[in-house]
């Protein structure tokens, strides 16, 4: 089966043929810039509401070019450090649904209790402690699961010597910094950086870029150098692992200058541009598509990725283990279709199955088996895989005409109108809806049957964000928080929609964080990138060119 999966109401309608889908002219348009009152301040004032409320907040803003400013915020400066500890994986206990898991670093209070008293007779100040984390749009929160500790300590050399003993004793373990926690009210530090683009008084570009091609990855400064660009972030969520297929490949949809380059990964949100930065808006996609023939036809599975890898997952009902989205999971189907343009690479991913090759007239000049190659000049090509395979071989026929048609529906099941000029980069969770807190995990896979470790790490402890959205005032607002360091602690998810909505935001989406969170300003990065390696190449990036001519 390969029809998408749009979600519950809407399945049938995403289902519906691409030959009837209706032309551009009658496709949903991007949403126009509301009416607006003329200058507001540059980033709201409201102080930003994280840790202690009686925290210190430093604001400075300069601005870039005509129309956009950059603001830094800091939270919290010179505030006491707080305790290190070593957070210890825990195997199943005698009393958990699963003795045989591997460890975690959340699990049942009885699996808990087990190893913090086991780690106690062993001479360890280890404490079972019960994490909670608060309800969400579509999550109920409560109690995620318990976790190990062992010992409280004033640094991470204290914390390293620490679990060097526990990793001697047979036991595994990370060293962690308690400011991560998420705990609300704490003292610590946060550095937020804000990119404020005002379309009334822009003449610039807001463009998405990706490099050379799809298929490899490219710093934020990179791309931002080679477009000459003012200032700009990292953006989508992408492939890193090649084993996920091809890294730097967006892992959710992908619109670049009006070209539709990546599918969606169900219905999950993506920030759609202009380059004009008006109209800017947060909205849940889906995708269809189909390659005709005089012969008959066959609907897609994709654009421009590694046939049979469906990173983030959120694809067809005949996917494993599942067609729902499941962030940072790299779901499979052996029997796929996927559409291949000139901006995937110099040459289409190489394995097993039948490959059509068409010139820029989409005619058939050539059927490859097995597939992978070079395409010709202004070309494109469809690949097969497993059982349709066969079915392509039979479709495409060379010298005829094989057509390739898909495109993105939004929340309404409305085509999305892509014009010359638009940018959809993909993101997940949605943080603002409408002005309120609206925070999307379990429709966007972050929440994950029996693993609550994974929401424990990557939607409630703190970490490197990078965000986007608009404004009350019709603004597109870029937003990245430092994290991973005791000088700069990162955000929860939860208060990643809080800062959001702070800094004034109506409609807000998370984009990729952890590592990839930068933002580059001047020619330079301006903020600290959290991998030990420095700054990390990524998929695409949202930038701010300067004044056309």
């Amino acid at each position: 089966m390969n029809s998408r999966l749009l979600g519950a109401g809407t399945v049938l309608a995403l289902l519906a043929s691409v030959a009837a889908m209706p032309s551009a002219s009658s496709a949903s348009p991007l949403p126009s810039a509301p009416p607006v009152p003329s200058a507001p301040a540059p980033v709201a004032a409201r102080p930003l509401p994280l840790g202690d409320p009686g925290l210190t907040e430093t604001r400075t803003t300069e601005t870039l070019q005509p129309g956009v400013t950059l603001t830094r915020i800091v939270r919290g400066a010179g505030t006491a450090q707080l305790p290190w500890t070593v957070e210890v994986s825990i195997p199943g206990g005698t009393g958990s649904p699963d003795p045989d898991a591997p460890p975690a670093a959340l699990r049942d209070r009885a699996s808990a209790e087990e190893l913090a008293a086991k780690l106690t007779g062993e001479g360890f100040a280890a404490r079972a402690e019960e994490v909670t984390t608060p309800a969400l749009a579509d999550f109920a929160g409560g109690t995620l699961g318990w976790r190990v500790r062992v010992g409280e300590f004033d640094g991470q050399a204290a914390a390293d010597a620490a679990r060097a003993r526990l990793v001697a004793a047979g036991y595994a373990g990370s060293a962690a910094y308690t400011g991560w926690d998420g705990d609300p009210g704490v003292s610590g530090t946060w550095r937020v950086d804000v990119l404020t683009v005002d379309p009334r008084a822009f003449r610039g570009g807001l463009v998405a870029g990706y490099g050379p091609d799809l298929e490899n990855r490219e710093k934020t400064s990179e791309l931002a150098a080679a477009a000459g660009a003012t200032a700009g972030v990292n953006a989508g969520f992408f492939v890193l692992d090649p084993r996920a297929g091809a890294p730097g490949d967006p892992a959710g949809a992908g619109v670049y200058d009006g070209r539709l380059l990546s599918e969606s990964v169900g219905t999950r949100p993506a920030l759609v541009l202009r380059d004009s930065a008006r109209g800017t808006g947060v909205t849940r996609l889906g995708w269809q598509g189909r390659v005709t023939a005089r012969g008959g036809s066959l609907p897609l599975d994709g654009i421009d990725r590694v046939p049979g890898l469906i990173r983030n997952c959120g694809g067809t009902a005949d996917d494993t283990p599942t067609a729902l989205p499941r962030h940072d999971a790299t779901c499979t189907d052996a029997d796929e279709v996927v559409a291949f343009t000139g901006e995937y690479g110099p040459r289409t991913p190489a394995g097993e199955g039948t490959e059509a090759v068409l010139d820029a007239r989409d005619r058939v000049v050539e059927l490859r088996s097995p597939r992978g190659g070079a395409l010709p000049a202004g070309g494109s090509s469809v690949q097969a895989t497993g059982e349709h395979a066969a079915e392509l071989a039979g479709l495409a026929r060379p010298g005829e005409k094989l057509r390739i048609r898909h495109g993105l529906r939004d929340d309404r099941g409305r085509p999305l109108a892509t014009p010359p000029g638009t940018a959809v980069v993909n993101g997940g969770p949605e943080l603002v809806r409408d002005g309120r807190t609206h925070v999307t995990p379990a429709a966007d896979g972050m929440v994950q049957p029996g693993n609550p470790s994974f929401y424990y790490g990557w939607m409630h402890k703190r970490n490197p964000r990078t965000l986007a959205g608009v404004d009350a005032a019709g603004r597109t607002v870029l937003v990245t928080a430092d994290g991973r360091a005791t000088g700069s602690l990162g955000l929860s998810i939860p208060e990643s929609a809080d800062v959001a909505r702070a800094l004034g935001l109506r409609d807000a989406v998370n984009l990729d964080g952890g590592g990839s969170t930068t933002m580059v300003a001047g020619g330079r990065v301006i903020n600290d990138p959290s991998d030990a390696a420095g700054e990390r190449p990524v998929g695409d990036a949202l930038l701010i060119l300067p004044k056309r001519h």
